[in-house]
């Protein structure tokens, strides 16, 4: 099952590993009791409501793991395409976008419980640099053309320092350095020409940019699901989306 997904945080990728034994072709393992299903995943950049999403979508992942085969991509969502490439400051872009000082500070709050109650340990902060993340798209897909795993393992880097430790996504070295801790090979060179990678990124930008809302998830290229949703929603769209 080919399930596509926006970029958003999620460190649920030890459990979502075993379900993404399809990869590059290589799917010859596959049992014959499964079914192939294939997940698109649409990524918006500073998004951290989207982890309720992430974490019921990862327990329908386990709870279906004997049904289907898995293989997760990402693809990129233009969510606040005229941000400069010197970047905003993150806390002033939430109050001009939610209004009211209070009303950003009361959903700075919300963010936080969710991820108290999601992740142990883990504070999100609202402080920091939101830099243009085109950079940041366009290592993803880099990623994606090696490894999926390693893919996903790198959304979880990039998006772990932005969310929690004020990093800028859109910081060359930055991303560079996550990119090795996953052991992405030639992640410097590439973001070094700002042409690499630049086509792809942008021609899925422009093929989603209908969409209105993160995350967005779409199974075998024919059943979606938008927003928020519970583990038993996944589920139903596995069994679409594989009929």
């Amino acid at each position: 099952m080919m399930i596509a997904r926006s970029n958003s945080f999620r460190t649920y990728h030890s459990c979502i590993h075993k379900h993404c034994m399809h990869k590059h072709g290589c799917n010859s393992s596959l049992p014959s009791s499964k079914k192939a299903l294939h997940n698109r995943h649409h990524i918006g950049s500073g998004i951290p409501l989207v982890l309720y999403c992430q974490e019921n979508l990862d327990l329908a992942l386990q709870e279906a793991d004997h049904l289907y085969e898995f293989e997760l991509r990402w693809h990129p969502f233009p969510t606040d395409p005229d941000i400069p490439k010197e970047g905003i400051d993150k806390k002033k872009h939430s109050e001009e976008k939610h209004g009211l000082a209070q009303i950003s500070e009361t959903v700075e709050m919300r963010i936080g419980d969710i991820f108290g109650m999601s992740y142990d340990g883990i504070e999100y902060k609202l402080s920091g640099i939101m830099g243009n993340p085109l950079d940041y798209h366009r290592l993803i897909y880099f990623a994606g053309e090696q490894d999926h795993d390693m893919q996903h393992d790198l959304v979880d880097e990039i998006l772990l320092g932005y969310f929690t430790e004020e990093q800028d996504i859109a910081g060359r070295e930055y991303l560079v350095e996550c990119a090795g801790k996953i052991g992405i090979e030639g992640a410097a060179e590439f973001l070094e020409d700002p042409n690499n990678g630049l086509k792809e990124v942008t021609e899925q930008l422009e093929k989603y940019s209908g969409t209105k809302q993160i995350p967005y998830y779409v199974f075998n290229g024919k059943v979606n699901c938008v927003g928020a949703q519970p583990m038993e929603v996944f589920l139903r769209a596995f069994e679409a989306a594989t009929k």
